[in-house]
């Protein structure tokens, strides 16, 4: 599982600048106003030798009052997750009171630290960095985030501080088992419906501890296909499933969706869809995992209520239109069985095998109802296609000017693709590539003579 590092300091010293840097992003709004960022962000670090889990946090103040108390809730909620922390100061400023007073808290904390001294171009590191060495949370790392300066040395330090990779069990890497991760905020049924799932009739259910420090990975058998139940808080006893779910951390939810094969996305249906359901699809979405949207508590609703949380779930999570929902009561049992043929249908598209001839072959047809555009007058060339991934299909698209195919002909050509190999309940990644003209070499080495004469046979031609 990924490591997890968080970014805090006080508002304004650099935080969403460097968390940009390290995932590749833009994904943090970036300005010179303190408090924009209000919630904590995710992303994935690319760089260094090993990937990890950057998290973004609110500015902390120390004096925090109403939403700014909240903001700051969320930043210590993020280190108490991380595995590592990194503590930003500003090098222009100095240091300040409220830098003092979050060392003081970060030290209680019991985690590892780098401080790490943003804003340090055109200023002399040795000295800037001089005054920060008494707040005793080791030698300060001096670092530009917003043309990065000194990143590439910080992120290495951090990593080495880390622990050590955990090696995955291989009985779960052998095992033919569907592995089924549960995401949802609290109180929408989670755990209810892992009572349901687990005291099914004809299922047989054992715990089994997972490959990272809180999830457990719990395996059972249904109709004879072999599940694998990931709990993102950690179901340690059947006796205990009950006391489940209820600890919303989007840390466990990543988590668990990078382990899993199928993700259900649990939504309370008497409390509409949320700011956090559309934060947690949209991850679910992003990893790639096939996935399934199971609207619980639907039992009791009147008729204008479902249809009115109908529309809101379409006008919100427009953007997972590919999922499968079904709508159940976990309490009582109904719609719940059929999760599991959704699970069943949605892995099935999600490592699905296609052949090369067949790819190409609905490409050529595609191509034909529908030809690309031109671009600067000549047409761009799509040739033959093949797949490069499963979980999520992965299908690679060769041809010429690749790189310039528009975003509405991507997904002219991702939903036809969708439809031919009746896809369900995965999202689907096209991926294209331009190969080289193998007559480049030999149209440059021509005399100017010979390369108008090639020009006037081919207007000939035309």
């Amino acid at each position: 599982m990924l490591p997890v590092i968080a970014l805090v300091g006080r508002p304004n010293v650099g935080k969403s600048t460097l968390f940009n840097f390290l995932t590749r992003t833009r994904d943090a709004i970036v300005a010179n106003v303190p408090g924009l960022t209000r919630d904590r962000k995710y992303g994935e670090g690319k760089l260094g030798s090993r990937p990890c889990l950057i998290v973004d946090t609110g500015g902390l103040s120390g004096d925090e009052m109403g939403i700014d108390a909240l903001m700051a809730k969320q930043s210590w909620l993020a280190v108490e997750e991380a595995d590592a922390v990194m503590f930003l100061v500003d090098a222009r400023e100095g240091l300040t009171a409220t830098d003092e007073a979050i060392a003081k808290r970060l030290r209680r904390a019991g985690k590892s630290v780098q401080l790490v001294v943003n804003k340090i171009d055109g200023l002399n590191s040795s000295i800037v960095t001089a005054d920060f060495h008494r707040m005793g949370l080791g030698e300060p790392v001096a670092i530009a985030a917003a043309h990065g300066q000194g990143v590439r040395e910080l992120i290495e330090i951090v990593l080495a501080t880390l622990p050590p990779e955990e090696k995955v069990d291989p009985a779960l890497v052998e095992d033919d088992s569907i592995r089924i991760a549960l995401i949802g905020r609290p109180n929408v049924g989670k755990s209810t419906l892992v009572n349901r799932i687990l005291g099914e009739e004809r299922v047989i259910a054992f715990d089994q501890p997972g490959t990272t420090r809180d999830s457990i990975f719990v395996p059972f058998e249904r109709d004879g296909q072999r599940y694998t139940l990931i709990d993102t808080a950690g179901v340690r006893r059947r006796a205990r499933v009950s006391e489940a779910i209820e600890k919303f951390s989007i840390i466990k939810a990543l988590q668990a969706m990078e382990a899993a094969h199928v993700v259900i996305l649990v939504l309370d249906a008497h409390e509409g869809i949320s700011e956090q359901d559309a934060t947690l699809a949209g991850y679910a979405a992003d990893s790639g995992r096939a996935l399934v949207v199971a609207i619980n508590k639907w039992d009791g609703l009147e008729s204008d209520a479902r249809n009115w949380v109908r529309q809101e779930f379409d006008r919100r999570l427009q953007f997972i239109s590919f999922a499968e929902t079904y709508y159940i009561s976990a309490l009582h049992g109904s719609g719940v069985g059929d999760l599991f043929n959704a699970v069943r249908r949605c892995y099935a598209s999600a490592t699905a095998h296609f052949p090369t001839p067949h790819l190409t072959r609905i490409l050529e047809q595609m191509v034909f109802a529908h030809q690309p555009p031109l671009v600067r007058g000549r047409r761009i060339k799509l040739r033959y296609a093949h797949q490069g991934g499963q979980n999520p299909p992965t299908i690679i698209i060769h041809g010429n000017q690749t790189e310039r195919v528009p975003e509405v002909y991507q997904r002219y050509l991702s939903n036809s693709f969708r439809k031919a190999l009746d896809l369900v309940g995965t999202p689907l990644r096209i991926e294209f590539r331009t190969g080289d003209n193998p007559y480049k070499d030999r149209i440059n080495k021509l005399n100017p003579r010979q390369i108008q004469k090639r020009k006037r046979l081919m207007r000939h031609k035309k």
